[in-house]
């Protein structure tokens, strides 16, 4: 079984509820395949809050305090949470929770200043991946990270060229890298709303970042685009493991934002399908291309993950 969450929404963005298992259509490698399992409940969601902690985001600190905040008051009261802070390295305030006061204390403790002895760059995409892999396993229900970064990874050396976000000849084998990261995302079905603290690109609409849903965001074409190279790394990682890229600065109050997280990871919908039984043992190994689409609601939005990775057998 493949799992496949997914949000729809209007132009606007507001989620669109009550939709049925025939409502939708689910393509593998643009194959319609059957959809054999739908989830459209209530059930509560696990969240994992990941904030940067790093020096280059001191000025926004507090915003960003202030915007976890914001989200816990917008969560569903079974809904748990958990809280990660990073810089150099990443630490674990608090495992998840439904007591909306640690939760509260966990932010308090998130401290940039603290962390300014925690020299090593910021490793954005270690922490979502540590947090991913440590704290999901073994969870049912649907499952999101939510980032506030100013997206300026340190760690994994990520430039326009595709070749340094993947595993390359030559390096150590146990280094990570984005791809990794992105696998494991949708290996887990875990969505992500990273919320960046420097400003929305103008090119980046969301008309734009659903255009270049079908493809990779990272190309050397994009050196003329004005998106900033880490910038468009988050938007990437959005695009593969599906959810939604904001910007902080945008919204009339922080309020405004998490309250649209929060109600996008409530309205979420599950899929599942199995692969085409004529793959049989032989179904290739690598990224599968998904698509999914809603024919019933024209000019609908559909936020889900690009692809999902089939490993190699040892």
């Amino acid at each position: 079984m493949v799992p496949v969450t997914c949000t729809v929404s209007t132009e606007d963005g507001t989620p669109v509820p009550g939709l049925r298992r025939e409502d939708f259509q689910v393509f593998e490698g643009g194959i319609e395949r059957p959809i054999s399992y739908f989830d459209a409940s209530t059930q509560p969601a696990s969240v994992a809050l990941v904030i940067d902690a790093s020096p280059s985001v001191l000025p926004d600190a507090q915003d960003m305090k202030r915007a976890a905040d914001a989200l816990i008051d917008a969560l569903a009261p079974l809904d748990q949470a958990a809280v990660v802070d990073f810089s150099a390295h990443t630490y674990l305030q608090l495992p998840f929770s439904d007591v909306r006061e640690q939760i509260r204390r966990a932010v308090a403790r998130v401290d940039v200043r603290e962390l300014l002895g925690d020299t090593g760059g910021s490793n954005i995409y270690e922490a979502v991946y540590l947090a991913a892999k440590e704290l999901f396993p073994g969870r049912t229900g649907r499952k999101a990270i939510v980032l506030l970064t100013d997206g300026q990874d340190s760690g994994l050396g990520l430039t326009l060229d595709f070749a340094s976000s993947v595993p390359q000849t030559g390096r150590l084998e146990d280094r990570l890298t984005f791809d990794d990261v992105a696998r494991l995302l949708a290996a887990q079905d875990i969505q992500i709303f990273a919320v960046s603290t420097e400003n929305r690109p103008k090119v980046m609409t969301p008309e734009w970042l659903a255009a270049h849903q079908d493809a990779t965001l990272v190309t050397p074409a994009a050196r003329t685009s004005g998106i900033p190279p880490y910038t468009l790394y988050l938007a990437e990682l959005v695009r593969r493991a599906g959810g939604q890229l904001y910007f902080l600065r945008e919204a009339e109050t922080m309020a405004d934002t998490f309250h649209k997280i929060a109600q996008r990871i409530r309205a979420e919908y599950t899929l599942g399908f199995a692969p085409s039984p004529s793959y049989g043992p032989a179904i290739h190994t690598g990224w599968h291309t998904l698509r999914v689409e809603v024919p019933g609601e024209p000019g609908a939005r559909v936020a889900h993950r690009a692809a999902y990775y089939v490993p190699a057998t040892q």
